[in-house]
């Protein structure tokens, strides 16, 4: 192997490091301009409630600060994919992520549940992800995302049945 070929790989491979400690420097500084917006988010309470709607299993898309629909929040583990299971309670929505913490979303903070054809960077066909717009404790409203395996069950959630 020639010394330019070496040199050449090595610089390619200096490149690639470069360019994953700027992303992750990149999503560290965004996490700390939206630590303020997002605070802390809900706890799961120990009741929940009645089930309305029966979980769903499916992929956990992301968050966003609404109204973009690509502004991921990075803060925490929020801003990770995450397969789980999508449940409506009397007191809230429960989402379940696999690895991850659960995200609990309180009843009083839903603002709208719509299909979208896309969230956080994800684009899928049309009416592919179930997004529920809600406000957090700190009054800033985000979009949460879920692709469900069945989305049969999404009129469901957008219509308000049994809720």
């Amino acid at each position: 192997m020639s010394t330019d070929r070496i040199l050449l790989t090595l610089g390619f491979l200096l490149f690639w490091v470069l360019m994953v400690a700027l992303m992750y420097r990149g999503w560290k500084k965004r996490a700390g301009r939206q630590a303020d917006a997002i605070g802390e988010l809900p706890a799961v309470p120990a009741d929940l409630g009645a089930l309305l709607i029966p979980p769903s299993s499916g992929l956990y898309v992301g968050s966003t600060l609404a109204p973009s629909w690509q502004d991921r929040i990075a803060v925490g583990d929020i801003g990770f994919r995450a397969t789980g299971d999508l449940s409506r309670h009397e007191k809230g929505v429960l989402l379940e992520r696999d690895g991850a913490s659960a995200i609990w979303i309180p009843q009083a903070s839903i603002r709208a549940i719509r299909t979208e054809r896309g969230l956080a960077g994800k684009v899928m066909s049309k009416d592919g992800v179930l997004v529920i717009r809600w406000e957090l404790p700190t009054g800033t409203e985000i979009d949460t995302g879920f692709r469900g395996d069945d989305k049969s069950v999404y009129p469901a959630w957008v219509n308000g049945e049994n809720a």
